[in-house]
């Protein structure tokens, strides 16, 4: 089994903890990276948890986790309904990808209940909190274990 991910991390997350908590709660961003990467050493997991708050290098990233990767979880934040850069490199990645959010897209506004990404993803998370990332850690450890796209 292949065990090396990519968690990345759209723009404002890293201001987790300090915005919108009836939204994202409490947790900050560090605490949250922290949590994942005990998460990832449990099952055995090589994990690398970026953030950006630019559309152009979340695409780069994407780019170059081709030959890196075997499989990503993105919570694109708002780039989640605006960027069809980011979706089409996420469509080129060609492996395993869960679509994350911490908050219910679908209890928003209007505007956020379209998502580029969700019909190149393999899979998506939403309105769990940050229990999310955990249960998309787990999902991916299944995806890889069992060949799935």
């Amino acid at each position: 089994m292949k065990n090396n991910i990519l968690i990345i991390n759209g723009p404002n997350l890293n201001l987790l903890g300090e915005r919108e908590q009836s939204q994202y709660g409490s947790i900050t961003f560090k605490e949250l990276e922290k949590i994942c990467l005990d998460a990832a050493k449990k099952i055995h997991f090589k994990l690398d948890f970026r953030q950006s708050n630019i559309e152009g290098e979340i695409v780069t990233i994407i780019q170059d986790a081709r030959n890196i990767y075997d499989g990503i979880i993105i919570n694109a934040a708002g780039f989640t309904h605006t960027s069809v850069a980011i979706r089409d490199s996420l469509n080129i990645f060609k492996k395993p990808i869960i679509e994350l959010h911490i908050s219910n897209i679908y209890k928003r506004e209007e505007f956020r209940h379209k998502s580029l990404i969700s019909d190149v993803a393999t899979g998506i998370i939403c309105g769990l909190g940050a229990n999310g990332y955990i249960l998309a850690i787990n999902a991916m450890q299944e995806l890889l274990k069992n060949g799935n796209r």
